[in-house]
């Protein structure tokens, strides 16, 4: 039995706490700061998870933030980081209280993401590594996963493929060890940086995706779109696959990696449902980004949306339109706040 924090109670975090009791690990959810309601609610509904509409299970240890410190007094043998990838500046700043002899416990980025730091682009695996050196924290082992996995799915025990990256092997077996069950099914992969890439950049094309039902005809009606816009999905599809790996083998990560779970899985999965799908399915019908984001998902975190303002000026800096002919679609619709427009004669 290994002792397993996981740090964010929302929904991704709670789901991952299933198969850590299932594998009878001492497993622990500790809210951020900004979560203290959260848990209070969570309490008084005995452990009733709103999001995920299920039960967590009775073994799991829940606490608020303030409990932070203690719980890592004992020894701890996984951090697992169920946050958002904003908050990655904020753990860095509570990792550094609870290191000992400024050395932390292996840690599994469940977050996903990518950003640009001195005009580079940056893996939030290496953000973390930098800000935790930052203060003095300089041997680190992180793992990230990637894979079609919804989180109210997982809660379920509903069979489930990830992928656990890290370039030392050998950690990222130990880990698989440690939650793989009858129903959450672990692979490894060397290829952290095809893994972090295509798990974040794949939410943008999800977007792209989602937009299918709208931009399938600028002649049929609503109800000939409803029932036959699965064509240009596919082609959506196909077009974002390729694109995806020209991004990933730009950012040092291997095409290969862009057809597993990391990519094409992790694309399936978000462009049927979600919130990037779904914001995708407003611009597809004609809405600017910011028009969608005030009268349908005002208070809906998007991060398709996210990435692609972060990333926009390097994307438009390093391709053309000609390389990367949707990816920029996307980004300059939603950075330039314009309809979408895409160029079909550039698309292989």
């Amino acid at each position: 039995m290994s002792k397993i924090v996981i740090i964010g109670a929302g929904a991704m975090g709670s789901a991952f706490s299933f198969p850590c009791i299932d594998n009878n690990h001492d497993t622990t959810i500790v809210g951020t700061h900004l979560e203290n309601e959260f848990i209070e609610n969570l309490r008084k509904n005995k452990n009733l998870h709103p999001t995920l509409n299920v039960l967590l299970p009775e073994k799991v240890n829940i606490f608020k933030f303030d409990k932070f410190k203690d719980i890592f007094k004992s020894k701890v043998d996984l951090i697992v980081l169920g946050i958002s990838s904003k908050g990655i500046e904020w753990v860095s700043e509570q990792l550094n209280l609870i290191a000992k002899n400024k050395k932390l416990p292996n840690i599994l980025m469940l977050t996903k993401g990518l950003s640009i730091y001195e005009n580079k682009y940056e893996l939030l695996v290496n953000k973390l590594k930098r800000l935790l050196k930052s203060k003095g924290i300089t041997h680190v082992n992180i793992s990230a996963i990637g894979g079609p996995c919804l989180a109210a799915g997982l809660a379920n025990r509903i069979h489930s493929s990830v992928v656990i990256a890290n370039e030392e092997i050998k950690t990222a077996f130990e880990i698989s060890n440690m939650i793989n069950t009858n129903y959450y099914h672990t692979s490894l992969s060397d290829d952290l940086n095809g893994v972090e890439v295509s798990a974040a950049i794949k939410n943008i094309f999800s977007m792209a995706v989602g937009a299918a039902k709208g931009i399938c005809s600028n002649n049929a009606t609503d109800k000939i779109r409803e029932k036959n816009y699965l064509n240009t999905a596919s082609a959506l599809i196909n077009q974002s696959i390729h694109e995806m790996e020209i991004f990933v083998k730009h950012l040092n990560g291997k095409k290969e990696t862009v057809k597993g779970l990391a990519g094409l899985g992790d694309l399936y999965v978000s462009s049927g449902g979600g919130r990037n799908a779904k914001m995708g399915s407003y611009i597809g019908e004609g809405l600017t980004f910011s028009e969608a984001k005030k009268t349908k998902m005002q208070k809906v975190t998007v991060e398709g949306a996210d990435l692609a303002i972060e990333i926009a000026k390097k994307v438009n800096e390093d391709f053309d339109e000609k390389k990367l002919p949707l990816l920029l679609a996307m980004i300059n619709a939603i950075t330039n706040d314009k309809k979408l427009e895409l160029n079909w004669n550039l698309f292989r």
